[in-house]
């Protein structure tokens, strides 16, 4: 299935999923990548977080191989297509759903906020799956068709939900708008994901990114990945700039040194 392709079935059910995209080697560098901040200290919060559940938020911030996922080639051309040019990154955060973790309520993760025209995309989420999805560990749940209801909301254990079932190192996405849900961990393992969210450049990140990630930690990223934090502006125009120069200036540390001694830029 090529990109177009899997652009109209995001447009029509919703969803699409890619499977077998991060070989072991990669998978093994995220997980290495990721380890120091699975001890187990990092568990939801509430019910939605999942008590049993540890989310580590702030990725890019972490360690800069956790960018191969946010960039990644077979999926960046997908959200090309269905937001507008100099979109954002919303989200980026690790999921580790331990045994014993109960199902989400169903939810949508971005419908653009109140008043919004739900028939619009305001942002694409996309989910990948470190270990297998099963149906037993907690596997992503999502309601085919359900980007584009209006009135309608699922209920508690909608039958119309069906897992998203996939190898290590696949993703599925999705429209902000998709009923969807992790689901309940009855395995006897953990199960790791890490969700990278984007969003329309006009609307406001989940994450405050160029606070979550700052210019000591982007400057090791690739100009795409930073641009895609918030270290941009959108055109046409000058909207994100900072100090009333384009972002990306932070990143230089020559800049930042003369601001830092009162010299001019």
């Amino acid at each position: 299935m090529n990109t177009a392709d899997r652009v109209a079935q995001i447009r029509t059910q919703g969803y699409t999923i890619i499977e077998n995209l991060l070989d072991d080697a990669a998978l093994s560098s995220i997980r290495a990548a990721l380890d120091p901040w699975l001890d187990g200290q990092h568990f939801g919060r509430n019910d939605f977080e999942g008590f049993h559940s540890e989310r580590v938020y702030a990725l890019l911030a972490k360690h800069p191989d956790l960018a191969i996922i946010v960039e990644h080639p077979a999926v960046l051309p997908i959200i090309d297509a269905l937001l507008e040019p100099d979109y954002l990154l919303s989200s980026n955060l690790a999921i580790n759903s331990h045994p014993g973790e109960t199902a989400q309520r169903f939810h949508r993760d971005n419908a653009g906020g109140p008043g919004s025209d739900p028939a619009l995309i305001h942002g694409i989420s996309t989910i990948w799956n470190i270990d297998p999805f099963t149906e037993d560990n907690g596997a992503t749940e999502v309601i085919p068709y359900s980007h584009l209801w209006t009135t309608e909301t699922p209920g508690e254990n909608d039958d119309r939900a069906i897992p998203v079932i996939m190898p290590a190192g696949s993703v599925v996405i999705f429209s902000g708008t998709l009923y969807h849900r992790g689901g309940a961990n009855r395995a006897a393992q953990p199960r790791l994901a890490i969700t990278p969210q984007y969003c329309q450049p006009w609307l406001r990140q989940l994450e405050t990114m160029v606070l979550a990630v700052p210019p000591d930690a982007a400057v090791k990223l690739s100009e795409r990945v930073q641009a895609l934090l918030g270290y941009s502006v959108r055109a046409p125009g000058f909207m994100g700039y900072v100090d009333g120069v384009h972002p990306k200036r932070l990143l230089d540390r020559s800049y930042q040194g003369r601001k830092a001694r009162g010299l001019p830029s």
